[in-house]
């Protein structure tokens, strides 16, 4: 045993028992109290039993004095315990009340109280000191043990109380059981925290402790049935007021105003539950948010991407290939990272739901995770899609723009050709000419026929021309088919007539016998040197489309070939000018006056030369156009190069990184938080490398507008590139929100790292090609080294098909370590439970089975007691009252399906 006053502090002994003690340089057995402190206990303690005898209609006045026999001490401890002490001994002799003393310390020794120093005789003969301590301990016992704050008790449980209800006051700064109530707050501020119409708080003063002191003792025995223990100016005199007369009147408080406390943790339970629903209902309703938002848009791009409505013009054609450029670089990343957060959103609001007992979120018809995946996926096959008609149609326009100015030049030069011909085949200047003039018309006719069969190439050219513009959906396709068919049609006239002239000729041909060979001989080999001029000037006007480097050689080495044959031409061109020459010579030596020119042809020396000199601009002015071509042939190879130089390196990066992170995933290296730190860091050192994507859309860009189709220095496509960097970020996220949501599991079921580990150990040892999910039998073989009795048996058949129900609701025949994770964790924790919402609310309704609106509104904040009021159902009991609500179906739906 112990003395009294060593009883401020509660130690557990080995036996069960308690043993009440001081710190030991507190008090000495020897040494007397201080006088104001025996002063303050002996009136604290008098008042104390007193409230507990009056019950039994007796009381004390002197307490050294008036338990000396042990009768009202008995009868004390009967009141205060609710039980029945053996039956005293009435006798006056002095062994008679020794040994009602001792039942009444064996009594108290039976609670588990172990008494040092305190022994019958010494209470019969009227210790002060020895009774006080006696009656302390039975206060600690009964009045003081029982309190429990936050798993502290006793002294500490009873401060922490009075820090909690008095931490709002101003003023008042409770820390100990003497001095922090001299000034009288700490007590009105008590009352008024749980009766604030007792006590006008803001009108008392600090400087007023003698009143503040006596207001709270007439106050609490008046209204709170709590005997005046204490006088005010014992309290304010004395340096230090006595620890244990102060616990004692202020646990009184406590017991009072116990009902109130037991209330306020009800309502305190029902709050934290419905911040859980209405927290989880706010991440529905944004989840769906979201969901219909992206899928709408999704809804009104595809569309879009479906339109296959071709331009006219390169230019309109262009233009839609730049929208598009402009889609993919503005328009859908922001939607790429909606699409991830709605996933992470999604599987963080399921962990909660897990969490907290709740049903799991089913998303509303239509906005699951896969429909938002599926509508994706048809966006990018739309995307893809499109891109492909993109520049197939500009590849067609090109084309087609090349041949229609082809077919427009060639349809020129022969109609320059054709004009006039009709009228020179239909004339018959043949019935009145000579015999000579005969003679020269007809080689003039033959010389007409070479030109004619010269000019049969370049009609086909144009029908085919015409042919394949009609082919590729020329818009313009009308007008190139009646200019062909007015060329056909010409050509045709033209050959028909042609026959005809020559068979009139050569009916008179007989009568002509005469014919200048010299002219004759010119004209034959100047309509076809002309002719070839023609071709020449044709050829170096054509205009030319090339996609590489050869093509613009092959190019620039027939035109090497061409200008090879130019001196060849030009001893032609002199050899049929001395023709002419030899005519004119010979005119002259015999006197013959020319009065016309050649009979035989209309092409003249001028005519000759004059092409001959076009011919000769002609050829710098085509080097320079191919030159040109071939620099930008080679600015292209460049192009091609740069592009290839970076998609080389980004590619392999990528596909590094994503390996890199799927390695990550199944390993354990540290704490969850360091493995969440590692992969954070991992993912800014991903973003980081951000510009390395937008230097190769830069890249990919300059290569579109140089409408380069191919690149031979890779095997990486830009989309190749986009969709592989798109899944990176996805990927990196979703594992960091893995992690994350281990984390969220392991804090709020209690598990350990270690368990943690144990659990991602297990999962990888049995999970051998690392893909992050275990099959069926991969599974069981994990759950028996855990220690579950899954064995092939029926028992165990049963309970695996069980566990896989949990695991795997959707028989997909695979287990996540999300999905193990949450089994293992539901498997060794607990969390609250519909009876335990059930029992909170039956103590806020005091203890009947619905509760009214007023009841909610006043023990839970405005918020939640209107979201109780408007989602409870009216009570249908037979006990129901006006406006009675039904508080068991509504925490029932709280743990299972539900509109709420």
């Amino acid at each position: 045993m112990v003395d009294y006053h060593a009883t401020n502090n509660q130690q557990s002994s080995p036996g069960g028992g308690q043993t009440y003690m001081e710190h030991p340089d507190e008090w000495d057995r020897d040494l007397l109290l201080d006088p104001a402190w025996e002063r303050q206990q002996r009136k604290t303690f008098t008042a104390w039993c007193n409230s507990h005898l009056r019950k039994s209609g007796t009381q004390i006045n002197n307490i050294e004095e008036d338990f000396r026999d042990g009768l009202k001490l008995m009868l004390l401890l009967e009141v205060i315990s609710g039980e029945r002490l053996p039956k005293p001994e009435r006798g006056k002799m002095r062994v008679h009340k020794i040994n009602n003393v001792n039942k009444a310390l064996d009594f108290i020794a039976s609670k588990g109280v172990k008494l040092v120093s305190i022994g019958a005789e010494e209470i019969v003969d009227g210790n002060a000191k020895m009774t006080l301590g006696m009656i302390w301990t039975i206060i600690l016992r009964f009045a003081i043990q029982d309190i429990s704050v936050e798993e502290t008790s006793a002294k500490e449980g009873l401060l922490l109380w009075c820090q909690r209800k008095t931490a709002p006051y101003k003023n008042v700064n409770v820390q100990n059981f003497h001095i922090s109530w001299k000034d009288g707050l700490a007590l009105c501020a008590l009352i008024h925290r749980h009766r604030p119409d007792l006590i006008d708080y803001s009108k008392l003063r600090k400087d007023d402790p003698v009143g503040n002191l006596n207001t709270a003792f007439e106050v609490a025995e008046k209204y709170l049935d709590i005997p005046k223990m204490l006088d005010a100016e014992d309290i304010v005199n004395t340096p230090k007021p006595d620890e244990k007369a102060i616990m004692t009147y202020v646990s009184c408080f406590y017991h009072a105003f116990a009902g109130a406390e037991q209330a306020e943790t009800a309502a305190n339970r029902i709050c934290k539950v419905l911040a859980v629903n209405q927290e989880n209902e706010k991440l529905m309703e944004e989840y769906e948010k979201l969901a219909s938002e992206l899928l709408e848009w999704i809804r009104r791009t595809i569309p879009w991407l479906e339109n296959r409505v071709a331009e006219q013009t390169m230019r309109a054609m262009q233009q839609k290939l730049e929208d598009f450029r402009d889609y993919r670089r503005v328009h859908k990343p922001p939607r790429v990272q909606e699409k991830c957060q709605l996933e992470i959103n999604f599987n963080t609001l399921q962990t909660k739901l897990r969490l907290s007992n709740r049903p799991a979120f089913m998303p509303s018809e239509g906005r699951m995770v896969s429909d938002i995946n599926n509508a994706w996926g048809g966006l990018e096959h739309a995307e893809k899609g499109y891109e492909e008609w993109l520049l197939n149609e500009i590849r067609r326009l090109e084309r087609l723009d090349h041949l229609a100015e082809k077919f427009r030049q060639k349809a020129t030069i022969h109609e320059a050709w054709t004009e006039g011909n009709e009228a020179i085949l239909t004339k018959k200047d043949y019935e009145t000419a000579t015999l000579s003039d005969i003679k020269a018309l007809l080689r003039k006719h033959e010389a007409f026929e070479s030109d004619l069969a010269a000019h049969q190439d370049r009609v086909e050219q144009i029908a085919a021309i015409a042919q394949e513009l009609n082919e590729l959906d020329y818009y313009d396709s009308p007008s190139v088919n009646a200019r062909c068919e007015k060329i056909c049609n010409q050509w045709d006239v033209l050959g028909s007539l042609t026959q005809s002239r020559r068979e009139a000729l050569e009916r008179t041909e007989k009568q002509l016998e005469s014919i200048d060979e010299l002219y004759l001989e010119y004209a034959k080999r100047a309509a076809p040197f002309n002719n070839w001029m023609e071709g020449a000037m044709e050829d170096l006007q054509d205009m030319f489309i090339v996609h590489n480097i050869d093509e613009i050689q092959g190019l620039l080495s027939a035109h090497e070939q061409f200008k090879a044959t130019l001196s060849d031409a030009d001893k032609e061109r002199e050899s049929i000018q001395g023709i002419q020459n030899e005519v004119q010579k010979i005119a002259q030596y015999n006197s013959i006056k020319l009065t016309g020119g050649n009979p035989y042809t209309t092409i003249t020396p001028q005519a000759i030369n004059a092409k001959w000199d076009k011919v000769q601009q002609l050829v710098p002015q085509r080097d320079r156009a191919l030159q040109e071509e071939l620099a930008r042939q080679q600015s292209n190879d460049r192009l091609r190069r740069q592009f290839a130089n970076h998609a080389n390196v980004v590619g392999p990066w990528i596909q590094n990184k994503m390996e890199e992170i799927g390695r990550i995933s199944i390993e354990m290296n540290g704490t969850l938080e360091d493995q969440l730190n590692h992969l954070k860091q991992y993912e800014r050192s991903i973003i980081e490398y951000k510009p390395n994507i937008d230097q190769l859309e830069g890249d990919h860009q300059l290569i579109q507008e140089a409408l380069i189709f191919d690149n031979k220095d890779t095997s990486y496509s830009m989309e190749h590139l986009r969709v592989g960097w798109e899944q990176l970020l996805t990927t990196i996220a979703r594992t960091i929100n893995e992690i994350e949501n281990q984390i969220l599991t392991r804090d709020a079921k209690g598990i350990s790292q270690e368990q943690l580990h144990e659990f991602r150990a297990s999962f990888n040892h049995f999970d051998k090609d690392h893909s992050g999910a275990l099959g069926q039998e991969e599974f069981k073989a994990c759950l028996i080294s855990l220690g579950y009795n899954v064995e092939n048996t029926k028992q165990g058949d049963a309970e695996f098909a069980r566990i896989m129900s949990v695991v795997d609701p959707n028989n997909s025949g695979v287990v996540t370590f999300q999905a193990f994770i949450d089994f293992m964790s539901k498997e060794t924790t607990d969390t609250d439970t519909a009876d335990q919402v059930v029992a909170s609310f039956k103590i806020l309704a005091g203890d009947k089975n619905f509760i009214t609106a007023a009841e909610l509104r006043r023990e839970l904040p405005p918020d939640q007691a209107e979201y109780c009021i408007s989602r409870m159902a009216p009570y249908q009991g037979p006990d129901a009252i006006p406006g009675a609500l039904d508080y068991m179906s509504f925490s029932t739906a709280l743990y299972g399906e539900s509109d709420l």
